[in-house]
């Protein structure tokens, strides 16, 4: 019996990994996604499946012997602020006495290329020094489109960059791909002509997604991995999983020819939507961190590279410092891959 058939056999588990209760919502939020607070699995601060899997004989294994893993990932929604939105950090930072922060983002406001926001180069400085890696997706929006902030073209060196240093560059799907195969197609194929070669990791801006078309349009569409598969209003195991998994389509039968990296800190969820404040964000922080480390898991943290700064950025090196201490494997979601489909 395989550790799926396991699943399968204890239908509470099974309806919890395939998400039985997002087939049909009876209704969805504003950005038709199925929301924290819709869900019957009220527990997600435990991966309740992957305890299963590994009582039951799962047994991951990782480079160098590390104990688990941490996937790093950047979504890049944009590059620049508007000139009124730097004047007001510039003022902030000023009253704030951080007279170097308002220098930045009164030259970023006359000189797009200065702007901190593009500061690629420094986010992966921040992360070698902890001996980690990561992933950065970006949008491949024109203009006109929703959110559109920048032309990959504009980006296009410090793509090609991030990728010949050894970080990943792939996919932040615009608000329609998630639910439309031509359009993310279409964006796959205009950030891989920048790039210069083939990207295989995708995550949806937004966070939107669809249980389970979204899985099907990425597999047909050519990607390898997906994580966005976590709720934007609370943090933890979406479906009580902390480890890789290939998704199965309880309307075909089948499973899904793509695996999920679930999603399980995201920035904006654990300072913003849960309204938490700095101590008790880093307390739920480190309990997941170390829930992921005692299965054996992966962890997949989301910061924007608009959240490098300031007390985000100390937040960020923090979780960089702890895992570090922890000898957690600290790299991108290609890698993961690579490791997971290498066994």
């Amino acid at each position: 019996m395989t550790l799926i058939d396991k699943i399968r056999a204890e239908p509470e588990m099974w309806d919890l990994f395939t998400k039985k209760e997002e087939y049909n919502p009876p209704f969805l939020d504003k950005y038709e996604r199925f929301p924290y607070y819709l869900s019957k699995h009220r527990d997600l601060m435990e991966p309740t499946l992957s305890k299963y899997l590994i009582d039951n004989g799962l047994s991951p294994e990782y480079p160098h012997g590390k104990k688990f893993a941490v996937c790093l990932t950047h979504d890049i929604d944009a590059i620049k602020q508007t000139l009124t939105n730097c004047a007001v950090e510039s003022v902030k930072s000023t009253i704030k006495g951080n007279y170097k922060h308002s220098l930045q983002y009164t030259i970023s406001g006359l000189d797009k290329k200065q702007h901190p926001f593009r500061d690629f180069e420094r986010i992966m400085e921040i992360e070698e020094k902890h001996d980690a890696k990561s992933s950065f997706y970006f949008l491949a929006l024109k203009p006109g489109e929703k959110d559109y902030n920048y032309d990959l073209e504009e980006v296009g060196d410090e793509i090609r960059d991030i990728s010949d240093n050894g970080w990943e560059v792939g996919l932040h799907g615009g608000h329609e791909s998630y639910n439309n195969l031509k359009v993310m197609m279409q964006e796959k194929k205009l950030l891989e002509n920048v790039l210069g070669k083939k990207i295989v990791g995708y995550r949806n801006h937004y966070l939107r997604f669809k249980t389970p078309d979204t899985w099907e349009l990425l597999s047909k569409a050519g990607f390898k991995y997906d994580t966005t598969f976590g709720y934007s209003d609370c943090a933890g195991f979406r479906n009580g999983m902390c480890h890789p998994f290939r998704p199965f389509n309880l309307n075909t039968g089948k499973e899904i020819d793509i695996l999920e990296i679930p999603l399980v800190i995201m920035d904006r969820t654990i300072l913003d939507y849960m309204r938490l404040n700095s101590e008790k964000a880093w307390k739920l922080t480190k309990q997941l961190i170390d829930r992921v480390e005692q299965h054996r898991g992966v962890i997949t943290i989301l910061w924007h590279n608009s959240s490098m700064d300031g007390d985000y950025l100390k937040f960020y090196e923090r979780i960089l410092k702890y895992c570090s201490d922890k000898n957690a494997w600290m790299t991108s979601g290609e890698e993961i891959l690579k490791n997971y489909t290498s066994k």
